[in-house]
């Protein structure tokens, strides 16, 4: 229940209203919001508000949503019911494109089908448009009709396809006559050169003067306003000119004839397709609620299911949008009621914003309970009210006979009489507009029936005794406006606790009363009074004072909180790092064992090559064990490498805070870093912590090709220092010799060998690790040339191969094979 009737105007929910109208797409919203009611029913309240921050989050975070075509075509469609009406051409292409509006709403809403709602991107919205029917066959017929300008199309029917080639000719023999007819009338004088065809009432005419009417035989049809011009069909169209007529004539029937038939097809579907646009009103709707809870910073706070206002930071949104217009800002509210505190009486100087206050407080609650978003801060909690009350303003009726005190009576007997424990009453300058004193014992005694009834409220007054009523009983409690008595200007601010002092004596002096009037004013009241308002304002600006402080400690405990909660976050993503360092290591060795392993391979068949001996053999084996083990040891130790980095980078952040900046210390010196001298070509190099030396070939950018032995690697330069000792040099073989048994192999090796590779289908590890098996086994057997087949798809493995085949010294080219014989999905490798 809301009272009184024009309980919206009160509190300004009617412009709230025709600012959501102006951001309707259609007059569907605008419907929407015409009858956008107050609700009581927690659950639907909820739904509402679910679907409107579930809007705002499509809004800001999605750039895909079709509100391209709302149209409300209700209006013709009810038309189109009755047997023989039809739609026209405009209408049918607002209907399919609004058509395909909530296809495509309903699609983009319901992508996710998994039944845990978890996952689902927007539950509440899912759920509006569970149900809804789309009709797809409709927009195909409609399709087949129209064409995307929304004109009909020729090939609609047969008929109209015929009928507009025939129009067509007849209309283009009329041109060529009327042209030969203009050309041989301007080459005899009788119309100016640039004249050309015109067309009036349907009919192709030429222009000519008045004078020279006659020398064209044909009729005229229209003389120009001047009277300048007069407009002739020459006799020779005149027929052609009819047919057109006629031709015109079929059309239009042909096209009503289609459109009444589709009508006809459309007719049974349309009870369907009307609660289709209830839902892309719904829609129209939803979309305006959110992009004002947008422009006003407005969301959902903690909705309870029980009376209670507990708002931080609240803001009357209208007066933010008009305070904004003028870069200013309005001063937040915060408000606490609840069980033990039901009733707020909140006092305090005139102007001060008390009104304001409980303007913002009935405007607020109204909003929520009609489904709108608040502009307070996510911290609050809100609670739902059945009946809301207000008494605010100047009611004086002279049709009722009443003046202001008497409508305010009236408006206290309707809330005594239907308020209860779920309602919440809001009344403005309670007890005023009568005798001061019988006013505020009237107010005293309405008051106490409102507790006793555990009513909800906020009620702005200046009496004394409803203060000291608020002291002396539970579930009143007081509240002041602030007011700067040294600036003498309100703070626009409410304070749960104390009573507020109207500061009558400081505005009047401040507003320049003579001095004498107030002292005789102050002895009128008695000193006791005075001295007592004074007690009151230093209570309130103690409390502001330590008010302030609390706030400030609170803001240093949540700063403490937050940078707490910063460095464990920190550690927990330094965990993750570590379990993320060790996994990609040991993909590292395990590319580098695959790395071994084909230089084992090659190793081998240069040793079959060279037909070395055992000594020989047993010696490159050796240096290929070092190599590997070499590589285990330095993966490990880079592993706790990058994992001390990190604790490092950590510890210096936290460090970082303690320490003070060198340069406000004149006395620090800041050392010199030694100069590093980069790794050359032909220098003697080892890996770091390891002892064997190699040298170093080649430095392409950040990595080495480093010799260890006969084995050669590429390394990065950062894993490589100088050494002082060279590599002790081997002695060449000094025979060679190769054994029956080994020729025989090989030469049934080269037998079966096939020269194509197919590694379509296998991750890329298995396709690299496949490929240097194959090319080392066809260096090994002597192929001049080999193919791998790969295929085209996103080109991973194709680059895969193609970067390893460019560091085999084996392979003189590859390139692709022939567009005829599998293009880029085949690379044709050249061996040396």
């Amino acid at each position: 229940m809301i009272y009184p009737q024009n309980f919206e105007q009160k509190i300004g929910f009617d412009q709230i209203r025709q600012l959501l109208k102006l951001k309707c797409l259609s007059t569907l919203g605008e419907e929407r919001v015409t009858e956008m009611s107050f609700s009581d029913d927690y659950e639907e309240i909820d739904e509402i508000l679910n679907q409107v921050t579930e809007f705002v989050r499509i809004i800001q975070e999605e750039d895909g949503f079709p509100d391209q075509f709302f149209f409300d075509v209700r209006p013709s469609l009810k038309r189109v019911r009755i047997e023989g009406m039809y739609l026209d051409e405009q209408e049918l292409f607002d209907l399919r494109r609004s058509l395909e509006t909530i296809r495509d709403i309903v699609r983009f809403l319901q992508r996710s089908e998994e039944d845990d709602e978890s996952t689902i991107p927007y539950p509440s919205l899912k759920r509006l448009a569970g149900d809804i029917a789309v009709f797809p066959q409709l927009i195909g017929k409609i399709d087949s009709i129209l064409n995307k300008y929304g004109k009909i199309k020729d090939n609609a029917s047969s008929e109209l396809s015929r009928i507009r080639r025939e129009l067509a000719s007849t209309m283009g023999g009329i041109s060529r006559t009327l042209n030969s007819i203009l050309r041989s009338a301007q080459s005899e004088g009788y119309v100016d050169k640039d004249v050309a065809p015109a067309m009036r009432d349907g009919r192709l005419v030429i222009p000519v003067a008045p004078g020279l009417k006659r020398k064209i035989k044909g009729i005229v049809h229209d003389e120009s306003s001047s009277g300048k011009t007069v407009f002739i069909e020459p006799a020779e169209v005149v027929e052609a000119n009819n047919r057109v007529r006629e031709l015109e004539g079929e059309e239009r029937r042909e096209i009503i004839r289609i459109l009444v038939e589709f009508s006809n097809l459309l007719r049974p579907s349309i009870p369907e397709i009307l609660q289709s646009y209830e839902f892309l009103a719904e829609i129209d709707f939803i979309r305006a609620k959110s992009h004002f809870a947008i422009q006003t910073n407005s969301l959902k706070p903690a909705l309870e299911n029980e009376q209670l206002l507990d708002w931080t930071m609240a803001v009357h949104p209208l007066l933010q949008l008009s305070l904004a217009r003028h870069n200013k800002k309005v001063v937040p509210l915060d408000i606490e009621l609840h069980q033990q505190q039901r009733i707020l009486i909140i006092s305090g100087p005139n102007a001060g914003g008390k009104s304001v206050c409980l303007k913002t407080v009935g405007l607020l609650q109204y909003m929520l309970q009609c489904g709108l978003l608040v502009p307070m801060h996510e911290r609050s909690h809100m609670g739902i009210f059945s009946h809301i009350f207000i008494d605010i303003g100047d009611e004086q009726s002279i049709e009722d006979d009443l003046s202001t005190y008497s409508s305010h009576l009236t408006n206290m007997k309707m809330m005594m009489k239907s308020c209860d424990e779920r309602s919440l009453i809001l009344i403005d300058e309670f007890g005023g507009g009568t005798e001061p004193q019988i006013g505020g014992a009237i107010a005293e005694a309405v008051l106490k029936r409102f507790n006793d009834k555990k009513t909800f409220g906020v009620i702005t007054t200046h009496y004394q005794n409803l203060k000291h009523f608020a002291e002396d009983h539970a579930g009143v409690v007081n509240g002041a406006m602030l007011y700067d008595r040294h600036m003498m200007q309100a703070l626009f601010q409410l304070q749960i606790g104390n009573p507020g002092s109207s500061f009558a004596v400081e505005i009047a002096r401040k507003i320049g009363l003579p001095e004498d009037v107030i002292a005789d004013a102050s002895n009128l009241v008695g000193s006791e009074y005075i001295n007592a308002d004074k007690y009151l304002q230093d209570i309130v600006r103690d409390k502001r004072y330590w008010e302030g402080k609390r706030q400030s400690i609170r803001q240093r405990e949540k700063q403490m909180e937050d940078t707490i909660e910063r460095y464990q976050k920190e550690m927990e993503e330094l965990q993750k790092s570590r379990k993320e360092i060790i996994r990609k290591a040991k993909e590292e060795a395990e590319h580098l064992l695959q790395e071994s392993n084909a230089r084992i391979e090659n190793t081998i068949r240069t040793i079959k090559e060279a037909q070395a001996d055992k000594e020989k053999t047993r010696l490159v084996r050796q240096e290929l064990s070092n190599f590997r083990t070499a590589m285990d040891e330095q993966t490990s130790k880079e592993v706790e490498d990058k994992i001390a980095q990190k604790m490092q980078r950590l510890q210096e952040k936290q460090n970082r805070k303690k320490e003070k900046k060198s340069v406000d210390n004149p006395t620090v010196l800041q050392q010199k870093a030694p100069k590093i001298v980069p790794i050359a070509v032909n220098d003697y190099v080892k890996l770091k912590g390891q002892t064997t030396v190699g040298q170093v070939l080649e430095i392409n950018g950040k990595n080495a090709v480093v010799a260890f032995g006969s084995i050669k690697t590429t390394v990065k330069t950062d894993r490589l220092e100088r050494s002082n000792v060279s590599p002790q040099k081997q002695e060449p073989a000094k025979s060679t010799f190769v054994s029956t048994q080994t020729h025989d192999q090989m030469y049934e090796k080269k037998l079966n060998f096939k020269q194509d590779i197919d590694v379509r289908g296998m991750r890329g590890d298995e396709a690299l690790q496949a490929v240097t098996y194959f090319i080392d086994d066809a260096i090994l057997v002597g192929m001049d040339r080999v193919r791998i087949l790969h295929g085209t798809g996103t080109g991973i493995l194709r680059s895969i191969i193609r970067q390893y085949l460019d560091t085999v010294s084996g392979v003189r080219h590859f390139a692709d094979e022939h567009v005829q014989f599998g293009g880029a999905g085949i690379t044709v490798v050249d061996l040396a």
